[in-house]
């Protein structure tokens, strides 16, 4: 008989989860989301979150609680006697007498590789730290975040210039196909779980808290080293959006940026990418920071689309010496 499940998530992130699990055949007796909220361009609109989105094409119970602090919610969750949880990216933090319904506990589904970047961006965070890969994990829900023993985890490689948004994917593709060997081994009996001490230990990763981004760190500061300028761009694309101010026709205009690289050296040696921090040093949008320079390879007008650098300067000059930013 297979297992009974409760599942718990509510962005888009979340979404291939839960297809895969209904795909695997397993009893997933409620689908738990955070409840519809205003959105829209005027924010009037209430809309499902993605994962309540799915769960109704599936034909699931949805149950949209604010939060677990009435008794009656508590006691529905009890109702439903599932064996086990499986919780990805659900936004609330679950109370003990929630945690200890499902008799096998809720396995979580969090995007890196514990204990580093414990918290609400793993993956923002991980890209902005210039980390060379992360992961997924399957861990057991504790109080404490992020805390509980993890059972399985696979290890990806960060690419170079890769955005938040496309590291975003992959791990949420991989989420899907580690949760649904997880639970097979579960039901084998065979799913073994190992503290985040011990992990540490072995693996040397230390505890890190990856802090929810704040739209006030998106403003790009040239002054910094060129690595952590093009780390953070990548970082904060397409949320919150890293962005600076670019003179188009005289007129400074606020624009995202949404890909970067840095740069160390010219191989031609026909341009020097030394300079005042925030100064182009050539017409293709390659800048100065505080040591080396940084590319923009992908920037976003006010209103307009996405665009490659080339494409954004066809017809408009961007030379050197102009700068970009605070003056």
């Amino acid at each position: 008989m297979p297992l009974r499940i409760v599942f718990m998530g509510t962005p888009a992130f979340s979404v291939p989860t839960l297809m895969a699990l209904a795909e695997a055949g397993y009893d997933i007796a409620a689908v738990y989301t955070q409840p519809a909220r205003r959105a829209g361009r005027r924010g009037l609109e209430l809309t499902a979150s993605p994962v309540e989105a799915e769960a109704r094409r599936l034909g699931l119970a949805v149950v949209t609680p604010e939060n677990f602090k009435d008794a009656a919610d508590r006691e529905a969750f009890a109702a439903l006697k599932p064996d086990v949880a499986i919780v990805v990216a659900y936004g609330l933090l679950l109370p003990q007498a929630i945690l200890d319904v499902p008799r096998h506990g809720c396995l979580n589904g969090h995007a890196s590789l514990l204990p580093r970047w414990r918290g609400a961006a793993p993956i923002q965070r991980a890209i902005e730290a210039g980390d060379r890969s992360t992961g997924m994990m399957v861990m057991r829900m504790e109080k404490g975040l992020d805390t509980g023993p993890v059972a399985l985890f696979e290890e990806i490689l960060i690419g170079g210039t890769e955005t938040a948004g496309e590291l975003h994917d992959r791990l949420s593709r991989l989420s899907a196909t580690l949760m649904v060997r997880a639970l097979a081994q579960l039901e084998a009996g065979t799913l073994a779980f190992e503290d985040q001490a011990s992990l540490a230990a072995r693996t040397g990763r230390e505890p890190v808290y990856a802090r929810k981004i704040d739209k006030a760190e998106a403003e790009i500061d040239f002054t910094q080293a060129a690595e952590a300028v093009a780390s953070r761009i990548n970082a904060f694309s397409p949320f919150p959006g890293a962005w600076t101010t670019i003179p188009f026709g005289g007129k400074p205009e606020r624009v995202k940026l949404l890909r970067a690289e840095a740069v160390r050296a010219d191989p031609s040696g026909s341009i020097s990418i030394e300079g005042e921090p925030g100064t182009a040093v050539d017409a293709a949008l390659t800048v100065a920071c505080g040591s080396g320079a940084v590319r923009l390879l992908e920037l976003q007008r006010a209103g307009g689309r996405p665009l490659a650098a080339a494409e954004l300067l066809r017809g408009t000059l961007i030379a050197a010496g102009t700068r970009l930013g605070a003056a």
